[in-house]
């Protein structure tokens, strides 16, 4: 049993004002979202960084399929827990520590966005503690992994995000966001350009649809739903003992790049000639071209510019 993952992407509209686009401080609402983001994100990272043995707590628990007790490492839903209870000011807990009080520095952060940066810092200091871990087992001096970043992708929980749709005109589909104004967290609409190809994706009923998250590149922005789907894969052993077993080959030659054949049942099924068209030649100029200028700019000169980038 495995897994298949794929991605869909959502244009929002960033175009043209008059063209029925977002207008600019739409756009720079997203940047804000992004920003406020990262660093209460960095505020968890280092909130776990302080605490690791929590992280590498072994808790014990009752099993449903055996009603047997074993002992397992602590959940990202338990941290989430515990993480809340100790940062987090709630009626029930008015008074968090007042080192780590999440809610003095972020007031009115949605409790989905928060979470959200808790499961994230989560994921990034458990992996680089297992990389450190790992790395002073090595004996290694060199090489020790660096501490864990905190800028990342948004990820849009329920409650953060809507889509609102309009099956008769796919130019009248809007994506509803929560958006941090700088000083507010508003709901904000912002118009996509949503296709069918992407309707059909989305509503797919054999694949299972995950929380998006907000993409903002330098002058575009998306938002990429990730689809997960159970696949059957036998084990390798399984295959091999398979006697319609399929296997590619692929040779390479001089004359062609690579020759690829497909043999089933001793025979062979389908040959591909994977030819260059000519650049395998245009590489080979290039490459004289490069070796004649290493042989007269000579060895890089210590303490002096090299010029490699050049070649």
């Amino acid at each position: 049993m495995g897994q298949a993952t794929r991605t869909t992407k959502l244009l929002l509209d960033l175009g043209e004002r008059t063209q029925g686009a977002a207008n600019t401080r739409k756009r720079a609402y997203l940047e804000e979202t992004a920003k406020i983001l990262d660093t209460a994100r960095a505020f968890y990272v280092a909130f776990f960084l302080a605490h690791p043995e929590k992280l590498m707590e072994r808790v014990t628990s009752v099993s449903d399929r055996d009603q047997q007790e074993r002992e397992r490492l602590i959940s990202p839903n338990e941290l989430l827990t515990w993480a809340e209870f100790q940062t987090v000011a709630t009626k029930e807990h008015p008074h968090p520590r007042p080192d780590w009080n999440f809610s003095e520095h972020f007031p009115d952060m949605p409790f989905t966005y928060r979470r959200s940066v808790i499961k994230d810092a989560i994921g990034k200091v458990r992996s680089y503690l297992s990389n450190l871990a790992n790395w002073r087992a090595s004996g290694k001096k060199q090489g020790r992994p660096g501490p864990p970043g905190a800028s990342n992708h948004p990820t849009l929980y329920e409650g953060a995000f809507a889509l609102e749709l309009d099956e008769a005109d796919l130019r009248q589909t809007f994506a509803r966001l929560k958006v941090y104004t700088g000083a507010t967290w508003e709901w904000h609409h912002y118009p996509v350009k949503q296709s069918r190809y992407f309707e059909a994706r989305r509503t797919d009923p054999a694949w299972e649809q995950q929380s998006p998250k907000l993409i903002l590149r330098g002058n575009s922005a998306a938002l990429h739903f990730s689809q997960v789907k159970a696949v059957q894969a036998k084990k390798v052993k399984e295959s091999k003992q398979d006697p319609h077993l399929v296997t590619v080959a692929v040779d390479l030659n001089v004359k062609n790049l690579a020759v690829i054949t497909v043999r089933q049942d001793g025979n062979i099924t389908k040959t591909l000639f994977v030819r260059d068209h000519g650049l395998d030649q245009h590489r080979y100029q290039h490459m004289k071209r490069i070796r004649k200028k290493q042989w007269l700019s000579g060895k890089a000169v210590k303490g002096e510019h090299s010029n490699r980038q050049l070649w």
